[in-house]
């Protein structure tokens, strides 16, 4: 059993229309696509390297695991759904010095331990054709990359992979190369502002910041 979910804010004159138009990424910040156990989260992302402020965006596609919760109330009460354990990340990203489109800073994370990924993994198959390797993760459940595959729900393991075309069709309008200035960028992660701001706060070379470039990150409590 699977479900759509969109977390969004409508910016004005601009509708929500639903997981497979074009215009997908106006207005809505995430998409969840939840299983029985677990869960694909996809999303825009804009982060600074710590080491050299440097700055990179594009799609985050994140597989993810449903906490267990007790039945709560009668059998017809709402009931708690928890999109949380990290299992898998890739990150299909331009860096904002290079060419739109060129998934420069395109890499995954194969695992975590607990919240934290694992160090970023490079695969030239990746840059190469970054849309055609997410379909092919999906389908294989991660390994594809030679990774050991998702730890997740039999069941759920059944129906993803024949989903891969939907999570290519839902995380391209995410990419880099769509979204063209900070202010839409801002947009599409201003619910993760603190991250950004923790980010801006241990850089090691604060210096190099591009503090126009970041200035919606900044400026906005």
């Amino acid at each position: 059993m699977r479900q759509w979910v969109a977390a969004l804010t409508t910016w004005p004159g601009q509708p929500h229309t639903g997981p497979t138009t074009r215009n997908l990424h106006r207005g809505v910040v995430l998409h969840i696509l939840t299983f029985s156990r677990s869960a694909v989260l996809i999303r825009h992302w804009f982060e600074i390297n710590l080491d050299d402020a440097s700055m990179e965006h594009g799609a985050r596609i994140e597989i993810r695991e449903l906490a267990r919760h007790p039945h709560r109330g009668s059998e017809s009460a709402s009931q708690l759904t928890t999109v949380d354990r990290p299992l898998w990340r890739a990150d299909l990203f331009d860096r904002l010095a290079d060419s739109p489109g060129s998934f420069s800073a395109a890499h995954f994370h194969p695992q975590f331990n607990g919240n934290e990924p694992s160090a970023r993994c490079w695969d030239a198959a990746l840059s190469a054709d970054p849309w055609t390797w997410l379909g092919d993760q999906i389908s294989s459940l991660g390994t594809a990359a030679g990774g050991a595959g998702w730890p997740i729900d039999p069941g759920d393991a059944a129906e993803l992979p024949g989903l891969a075309s939907d999570v290519v069709a839902t995380a391209r309008p995410f990419g880099p190369a769509e979204c063209r200035s900070a202010a839409e960028c801002f947009q599409l992660t201003r619910d993760v502002q603190s991250a950004v701001q923790l980010m801006i706060a241990t850089l090691r070379a604060p210096e190099n910041l591009d503090r126009d470039r970041a200035a919606p990150w900044l400026a906005r409590a």
